[in-house]
């Protein structure tokens, strides 16, 4: 008898998936001319674009555009928390130089501004509710490190259910509780899961520093991932902007639908919020700004002149054309479901990097970026025929604004999540509390009957 090594092992089980693969492709075909047929609105988008209306809410809009005479026409973007456009909460945070995340989760969760004191008194909640349960992070981060934060983040969300006392309670205070202590402790999870990535995956130093109750969860954040501590006032002001801008994007965007849907049953906070961090895992969600930052280190790598419009343009063909950055035909960053001209957040995140590019070294790195969002769309109806109105989204320069901080890369979409936690948290309360009703749409099955075939007739 032979001696089989691990690789004989290895092809073998790569042989055989690809016979099992074989087999579904050959039974599970779907003609792309059907949904037409049936009126399949795929990705509950509409045959314009739009999506398909699902629900009402009173936390969040986002215009992008105007319907006249049944016609898309494009329009600035504007996003409102609660009725207030996104642009008056930052630029009043900015000149009262004071933090902002903080007010922008109470303003989600309560549906109105908070008074000095409200503030005062709920930022003293999350700080003060940051601590994670005894043992937690011995037994459910420090030993069980993954390689992915976005999913150890999913994993210890869902762990903290069996240390609730009253986890599947759906009373409004419960679930007010719940938010609030999820909004607080995510960002603590992602620092412990990022130190633990670092020592087990990556051979580097780990450490965890003492939170600071005193503290923004801004600084928060930056307190526990530099070894020093040390940061200025400014990048942590930098990085609350940022979490402002993440906090919530109305309730159709994927991961926020996620939550809605998984609440709509009835089930308990921590499986609906765990579900949401798994969809903006995805690359085509909140795991676009790390694809933008991959796509534009591999442009600067392969284009030598930054500053020619042509050699820019030619890589960015090669992306459609699926023959560059990760071959998946996007050019990640542009274009957005709903913006059309313009997507506030990516023009307040492109206008703070301004800020502070130059401070930072990086003013050429910015202006490659502005480069690309202005010949994308060129470049786009040039390849594709198609006269698509498009914009930079917000993903396109949240990954450069972090690198300006000097947050790495595996913290680019977990930073997404701690920040959306708040609109999360208010879709949830919302949706148990307005709706009442299990979400359920109908797919239409296109298989015939056919008879049964004794397995030995096979």
């Amino acid at each position: 008898m032979g001696v089989h090594t691990k690789e004989d092992q290895a092809k073998t089980d790569h042989s055989q998936l690809g016979e099992l693969c074989r087999e579904y492709r050959e039974n599970n075909k779907i003609a792309p001319d059907k949904f037409d047929l049936y009126n399949v609105k795929r990705g509950l988008r509409n045959p314009d674009g739009t999506g398909v209306m699902a629900g009402l809410t009173l936390i969040c809009n986002v215009h992008g555009y105007l319907i006249a005479d049944g016609e898309r026409i494009p329009d600035k973007g504007k996003l409102t928390y609660r009725g207030i456009d996104i642009n008056d909460i930052v630029n009043a945070c900015v000149k009262e130089n004071r933090f902002g995340y903080e007010e922008v989760a109470w303003l989600l969760l309560f549906g109105k501004l908070p008074t000095r004191g409200e503030l005062e008194h709920f930022s003293s909640i999350l700080s003060h509710s940051r601590e994670l349960p005894e043992y937690f992070a011995e037994d459910m981060i420090i030993k069980a490190p993954s390689k992915n934060v976005m999913n150890k983040l999913a994993r210890s969300v869902l762990a903290l259910y069996s240390y609730d006392d009253s986890p599947d309670d759906p009373s409004l205070e419960n679930n007010m509780r719940q938010s609030i202590q999820l909004i607080a402790r995510l960002p603590t999870i992602m620092t412990y899961a990022y130190q633990v990535k670092r020592r087990h995956f990556d051979k580097k130093s780990m450490y965890f520093h003492p939170i600071d109750p005193t503290q923004s969860a801004a600084e928060s954040i930056l307190n526990a991932i530099r070894p020093d501590r040390v940061f200025t006032d400014e990048e942590a002001k930098l990085l609350d902007i940022c979490m402002m801008v993440h906090a919530e994007h109305g309730g159709g965007n994927n991961s926020t639908f996620t939550t809605r849907v998984l609440s709509s049953t009835g089930t308990d906070i921590y499986s609906a919020i765990s579900a949401a961090i798994g969809s903006l895992k995805g690359p085509r969600h909140g795991g676009a700004n790390h694809r933008v930052m991959m796509m534009m280190n591999e442009l600067m790598e392969q284009v030598k002149d930054w500053a020619d419009d042509d050699e820019v343009s030619a890589y960015l063909e090669k992306v459609l054309e699926g023959k560059a950055a990760d071959h998946s035909g996007l050019i990640y960053g542009i274009g957005h479901a709903v913006y059309t001209l313009s997507d506030p957040r990516a023009v307040i995140l492109r206008q703070q990097a301004e800020k502070v590019a130059s401070k930072c070294g990086m003013l050429e790195k910015l202006q490659l970026f502005e480069r690309v969002e202005r010949l994308a769309p060129k470049v786009f109806a040039r390849v594709t025929g198609k006269n698509k109105v498009m914009c930079a989204n917000v993903d396109f320069y949240s990954g450069l604004v972090y690198e300006m901080l000097g947050i790495p890369s595996d913290l680019f979409t977990p930073l997404f999540a701690v920040s959306r936690i708040a609109g999360w948290c208010a879709h949830r309360i919302e949706e148990m509390s307005t709706c009442n009703r299990i979400m359920r749409p109908a797919y239409r099955s296109l298989s015939k009957s056919k008879p049964y075939v004794p397995i030995g007739q096979r």
